[in-house]
């Protein structure tokens, strides 16, 4: 029999670093950013019956204004043994059903980090070749056939529906708290000679013009971060989009490297002494995700190039097995903003991961309803 309980950071923190499913997300360390912006947040463990902590989670809370009721997300997580065959997911779920409702939760989101399908980027490229072939429009990633399925994921899916839960229907990767579909270049028992030579010959022309066109990239110091959120800002307003001011990238920058001091890193590339390309970096033991990036103009620079595959070379070298490329559309369709972004991170060689996506659980149902309803109506 399971128990959940409240756990100290420091034990939290030696689990999660030990579990295979670790993400920055559920690191304590994004509490702490987010408490900066009036989320709460605690440690949970799964105890099992020798006391041992087998699960855990950071969950963040958040008030609903004028009541005594709050929402719950748990993002990238929670830190299970998904495919246990001795606990099922009732076993994990009710206990944490009983201590949500203990603190006032009417309604709890999910987005566990498990892969249901993967798409590698020759099939994804071949796929588009035969669309515009065929003169096919409107097509997506998942009119092509997946090359892996994870039935067991699926199963996973079909559980949380007969429990109760509910999965958010969303048409594109983006329409979702954190995307579900994301690029991921597995480098696990790979040379950095392979890897490189995996790549899309034009991408690796284009590492290697950058290089011969005097394109330096560096690791910058976290102190310059208003460095790099100058070209961030310059990007949006050139693509009349939104971007997160600079308060929010300094205290990213203070919570995730106190934590760590490899937790976070800011890559620059520059020619002629000219900022062109920037990249902030997050890092846990075996994966690093390319967080946020920016560019001087709205064109295909070399330098975006050389710029990744320095931060490929970087995670190699700290024996990273994954290097992920954050989230992708799964739009074919060239008119689409997301078009060129998904083309770019095609050429690497990776697989476009689909996830199991986010998840809904109406913890007090007539609350969640009623939230759900307004919040559509908003």
């Amino acid at each position: 029999m399971l128990k959940l309980v409240v756990v100290d950071r420091n034990s939290y923190t030696n689990f999660v670093e030990n579990h295979p499913l670790r993400n920055f997300f559920q690191y304590p360390s994004w509490s702490d950013l987010k408490a900066e912006w009036k989320w709460s947040s605690e440690f949970l463990g799964w105890m099992n019956s020798d006391g041992t902590m087998v699960g855990g989670t950071n969950v963040l809370y958040r008030k609903v204004p004028g009541l005594n009721k709050f929402l719950a997300y748990i993002p990238r997580g929670p830190l299970i043994d998904w495919f246990s065959t001795e606990y099922t997911l009732k076993d994990w779920f009710h206990v944490l059903f009983h201590h949500l409702k203990q603190r006032n939760v009417f309604s709890v989101k999910i987005d566990p980090p498990l892969i249901k399908k993967k798409w590698s980027s020759d099939g994804i490229t071949n796929g588009m070749l035969q669309f515009q072939t065929h003169g096919l429009k409107n097509k997506k990633i998942t009119d092509l056939p997946p090359n892996q399925v994870y039935r067991e994921v699926e199963f996973i899916q079909q559980e949380l529906n007969e429990m109760g839960w509910r999965q958010k229907i969303a048409d594109d990767s983006f329409d979702t708290v954190q995307p579900s579909y994301i690029y991921r270049l597995d480098m696990a028992n790979k040379g950095l000679d392979q890897i490189f030579a995996s790549f899309h010959p034009i991408w690796q022309k284009k590492i290697n013009q950058a290089e011969w066109e005097g394109v330096e990239v560096s690791v910058g110091s976290l102190q310059d971060i208003h460095e790099f959120h100058a070209l961030l800002a310059q990007e949006a307003k050139q693509e009349q989009k939104e971007s997160r001011d600079i308060v929010y990238f300094q205290k990213m920058v203070e919570k995730l490297s106190k934590e760590d001091p490899t937790r976070i890193k800011i890559y620059y590339a520059r020619q002629n002494n000219q900022l062109v390309s920037a990249a902030l970096a997050t890092r846990v033991n075996g994966q690093v995700w390319d967080l946020y990036s920016a560019q001087l103009r709205k064109t295909d620079h070399a330098a975006s190039y050389l710029l990744r595959w320095k931060m490929i070379q970087d995670a190699h070298a700290n024996g990273d097995q994954t290097f992920d490329f954050r989230g992708v559309s799964i739009s074919l369709d060239e008119k689409n903003h997301h078009f060129e972004l998904l083309k770019f991170k095609v050429g690497f060689a990776g697989d476009v991961c689909e996830l199991i996506g986010e998840w809904d659980y109406p913890v007090i149902p007539m609350l969640h309803w009623a939230f759900d309803m307004y919040m559509k109506k908003r």
